[in-house]
């Protein structure tokens, strides 16, 4: 069988941007805090990336805000009592805090893995509990709070789902991060739920990540790397969707800056528990 994604890593500035990202997560893997366990960094780093991923789809809230508001019983607020933002937060928080029991699923089944994704991430998302999990039927609205325009028709979104999903069960000589890049584009592009699409893509791209060996333990935070270059994310998005080899290379490029972000906020969570504490100023 073809190799659809292996030909991405010809594409400009690619390989060498994914060569930095794996040097990055490298460096995190490496940190002496994870030779004593990593469940306390990957738990850090789930949180983290669960806050900048709502935070991309418009409900932002201080890191120690959310960690005090979950502690103390689980119910989010926002500032500005945007109780939509509060429910996409706890959305992402429960879809970051369950993406481990995903795994053997996202191998073997995707497209089953993704309708659970949904489910966790849009559960007070939706009127109708049956639409969780399902693709979007015609004529169904979606969310585009990125702009990224008129989203494929859903017998387009099936085929692509499908095409997606052959790509992962049967593998890829691409790296992690263009494979992760895929998922996350398509999924955006998509638009497949058309509900809390954006939490679904990021948190399987995450699973990528996990599953192909980049990061198997989940101690980086790409999500926080995709926030902190939001100013580039959504342009970079639209030129996957719509801007052809040059608009792919770009957001792979983009992603594999993420990633390496990602990898710098894990070191970050490394250190601090390493001084006694998992909190930290900058990003919080």
């Amino acid at each position: 069988m073809t190799d659809l994604l292996a030909p991405l890593v010809a594409l400009p500035g690619v390989e060498s941007a994914v060569a930095q990202a794996r040097t990055a997560v490298d460096g995190l893997l490496s940190h002496r805090v994870l030779r004593r366990g990593s469940a306390e960094v990957t738990a850090e780093a789930a949180l983290r990336g669960a806050r900048a991923s709502a935070s991309l789809e418009g409900a932002g809230i201080e890191l120690e805000r959310l960690r005090g508001q979950l502690m103390a019983g689980g119910t989010v607020t926002l500032p500005n009592r945007d109780e939509r933002g509060a429910r996409l937060v706890e959305g992402a928080v429960r879809l970051h805090a369950e993406l481990g029991q995903l795994l053997v699923s996202f191998r073997h089944s995707p497209r089953q893995a993704l309708a659970r994704l949904h489910v966790l991430a849009a559960a007070q998302l939706v009127d109708d509990p049956d639409a969780l999990g399902r693709p979007r039927p015609v004529g169904a609205s979606y969310d585009d709070p990125l702009q990224l325009g008129a989203a494929p028709d859903p017998l387009e979104v099936a085929a692509r789902l499908d095409g997606l999903a052959r790509v992962l069960v049967t593998g890829t000589s691409a790296a992690a991060v263009v494979v992760a890049a895929v998922v996350h584009g398509e999924l955006m592009a998509l638009r497949a739920f058309g509900t809390a699409d954006g939490l679904v893509a990021r948190a399987a791209s995450r699973l990528v990540l996990v599953d192909r060996g980049l990061d198997p333990k989940a101690v980086s935070a790409p999500e926080v790397g995709h926030a902190e270059l939001s100013a580039d994310y959504a342009e970079a998005l639209r030129g996957y969707v719509g801007g052809g080899p040059p608009g792919v290379a770009r957001w792979i490029v983009h992603c594999a800056a993420a990633v390496a972000l990602g990898a710098r906020e894990g070191l970050a969570v490394c250190e601090a528990i390493g001084r006694g504490s998992s909190s930290r100023p900058p990003g919080s």
